[in-house]
């Protein structure tokens, strides 16, 4: 039999009560559940504003019609609906609420969880494989990532990621028994889930990004003749300081999350608090994807200036050079 997972229900989540053994969502919210709660609904908020934003910007602006874009605003698209769907099922039905149920709701609010997020990292994988053409093999860069590319990678990602989703979903469905499928969901939530939806893209997008920044080194270093050493290190530095906050912030969201459901079946309990925070922690990074991906990028501020004002509803700007 596979080993038992459980939450401590010693430490229950400050929004809901103990009900027959099932976490009821409390009728009489603490303001420590308030609070929460006033909180989880503004990274909502901010999560579907700046992907929203982004969105905007890429469609209504021809300049920004490049295969580039075209993989920012998939992503942009993934995050919005975790903004708009993954956000607010979360908050009603908690991350150890639904760890073991089977129910409807849970399956349905698991599938949208892993589809959306799978999809999100994902396009960020392909992103990165577009920046190391772009940095790497820039003579080779227009043919090898142009819309047809860009298009069949945005297409396989969703289609992977909603089928990732509905084998999870369809598992939970059909799990009547313990002894019959623990096992087997063990072995999918555990095991092949996030190798498929995290580690192997995480290894991925480490690889591709070490070789980038290896490559701005070397090119770096053989314009240093020509440029003066100060204005050099500051191409480095800037070079360096993109490329970790890309990567930085994305492992830092996702990787403590996948760490623990991957060694959740074989530890004894995990706090409550402790898995809700790992996995808003996680979510937090479709909030944080606009300003690394996009806020970055003076073009985008322009536009998102453009966009707040309401400057693009008094006239047609949509050819405007974006400097």
């Amino acid at each position: 039999m596979a080993p038992e997972i459980f939450v401590n229900r010693t430490e229950i989540h400050p929004c809901y009560v103990i009900d027959n053994f099932n976490n009821i969502l409390t009728n009489s919210p603490s303001i420590t559940c308030v609070l929460i709660y006033v909180f989880l609904a503004l990274l909502s908020v901010i999560t579907i504003c700046g992907n929203f934003l982004v969105i905007i910007s890429i469609v209504y602006f021809k300049q920004l019609h490049t295969p580039t874009n075209y993989l920012i605003l998939s992503l942009a698209a993934a995050d919005l609906l975790v903004g708009i769907i993954v956000f607010p099922f979360n908050m009603v039905f908690s991350y150890s609420q639904c760890l073991y149920p089977d129910g409807l709701i849970c399956n349905v609010r698991g599938s949208f969880h892993i589809s959306l997020s799978t999809c999100s990292i994902l396009t960020l994988c392909c992103i990165s494989v577009d920046r190391y053409y772009a940095v790497c093999q820039p003579l080779t860069y227009t043919t090898k990532i142009n819309h047809y590319v860009v298009a069949t990678m945005i297409l396989v990602n969703w289609g992977v990621s909603v089928l990732i989703g509905i084998v999870v979903t369809i598992v939970g469905l059909n799990s009547e028994t313990c002894e019959e499928s623990c096992l087997i969901k063990v072995l999918i939530a555990a095991t092949i889930g996030p190798i498929l939806s995290f580690y192997l893209p995480a290894i991925i997008m480490l690889c591709i990004y070490l070789k980038i920044f290896l490559v701005a080194l070397k090119q770096a270093r053989r314009i240093q003749n020509t440029k003066s050493g100060a204005a050099v290190s500051k191409k480095e530095r800037k070079a360096t300081k993109t490329l970790a906050v890309v990567l930085g912030v994305f492992l830092l969201c996702w990787t403590p999350f996948f760490l623990c459901i991957t060694f959740l079946p074989y530890i004894d309990s995990v706090p409550v608090p402790v898995m809700e925070t790992l996995n808003w922690l996680a979510l937090s990074n479709s909030m944080l994807n606009p300003f690394i991906y996009a806020f970055f990028y003076s073009w985008f501020r322009l536009a998102f200036k453009m966009i707040i004002s309401g400057k693009i509803f008094r006239g047609d700007f949509d050819n405007s050079k974006l400097h």
